[in-house]
């Protein structure tokens, strides 16, 4: 796998969340690497709410990382 995470530094609280996102898609993408698995699942959760809250919660919780990271956008 390439270095495609090289800093949780981001210039604004948009870019942050961007990168929230990204990290948890490239973590389900790790944990299933099949595409062809995760394509076949998507529409389970899809229209789970459960799920969707889930996943909600996981991109928060790299949201609020990435944030501390940036010193929440350098206020602190």
């Amino acid at each position: 796998m390439d270095n495609w995470l090289p800093t949780l530094m981001t210039a604004t609280p948009t870019e942050g969340f961007e990168l929230a996102i990204k990290l948890s898609r490239m973590t389900i993408k790790s944990t299933q690497p099949d595409a062809a698995v995760r394509d076949r699942l998507r529409p389970d959760y899809a229209e789970d709410a459960g799920s969707l809250i889930a996943v909600s919660q996981v991109v928060a919780t790299n949201f609020a990382t990435i944030a501390a990271a940036n010193g929440h956008w350098r206020g602190s």
